[in-house]
C-alpha cells in the first residue's frame, strides 16, 4: 500500500472541489493518509476522510497531545523533545510523516512556512509532491528543485524571500538549480 503524506496551511479550513478529487483518487487506489492533527488543512481533511469513511489514515501528533483525530483512527506520537511548541516542535513529526511516505499532497496558500517546509523536504529525499496551491487555483507536480523554483516564481517576492530566509531555502536547494535568489 503506497502512503502520501497530507499537510497544509492552517488557514486553508475549507476543501474545493480540485483538492476533494485528490483526495478521492488517493482513496479509490486505497492509499494510505499520513496526516498531520493541526486546525485547518489537517482538519478539513480529516473530516473529508471521515465523511468517507475511509479507514486506512494514520494521524501524527507531535509530543503527547494531538489536537484532532476526527476519525478516530490510528494515531501516532512523535517526541519532539523541546520545551515549547514552536516551529520546530511540529517540523519534527513533518519529518517523521514525509520519512514514512512514498509521496506528499499539499494544499499551500503561497505562505505558510510549515507548509513550504513540507514540500522541500519532500523533494530533499527525492520524493514527488502535488501543490494545490490555492492563490491560482492549480495543481502542480513538484518533483525538483527547478518544479519548486516554477512554484515560487508565482508567490509574492516579499514573502517568499521572508521565507526563504526563514527556512535557509538557498542552503537547502542545489544553487544551481535555483532561478531565485533567496539572499
Amino acid at each position: 500500500m503506497k502512503k502520501v503524506v497530507f499537510g497544509g496551511s492552517r488557514k486553508l479550513g475549507k476543501l474545493n472541489k480540485a483538492i476533494r478529487e485528490h483526495a478521492d483518487n488517493i482513496m479509490a487506489e486505497r492509499h494510505l493518509v499520513l496526516i498531520g492533527d493541526a486546525n485547518g488543512a489537517d482538519r478539513a481533511m480529516q473530516e473529508y476522510l471521515a465523511q468517507k469513511n475511509y479507514p486506512h489514515v494514520l494521524v501524527f501528533c507531535a509530543g503527547s497531545d494531538c489536537r484532532n483525530n476526527i476519525g478516530r483512527w490510528e494515531t501516532r506520537f512523535v517526541p519532539s523533545g523541546r520545551a515549547h511548541k514552536d516551529f520546530q516542535h511540529y517540523a519534527i513529526r513533518d519529518k517523521q510523516m514525509i520519512k514514512e511516505a512514498d509521496y506528499g499532497f499539499m494544499v499551500w496558500d503561497g505562505k505558510s512556512k510549515g507548509t513550504l517546509n513540507q514540500i522541500v523536504n519532500l523533494i530533499e529525499v527525492d520524493k514527488h509532491v502535488i501543490v494545490y496551491f490555492s492563490p491560482k487555483k492549480r495543481s502542480f507536480t513538484v518533483k525538483s528543485c527547478h518544479g519548486l523554483a516554477d512554484l515560487l516564481s508565482l508567490c509574492d517576492r516579499g514573502v517568499i524571500e521572508l521565507l526563504g530566509n526563514l527556512l535557509r531555502l538557498s542552503q537547502r536547494i542545489h544553487p544551481e538549480q535555483l532561478r531565485l535568489n533567496f539572499t
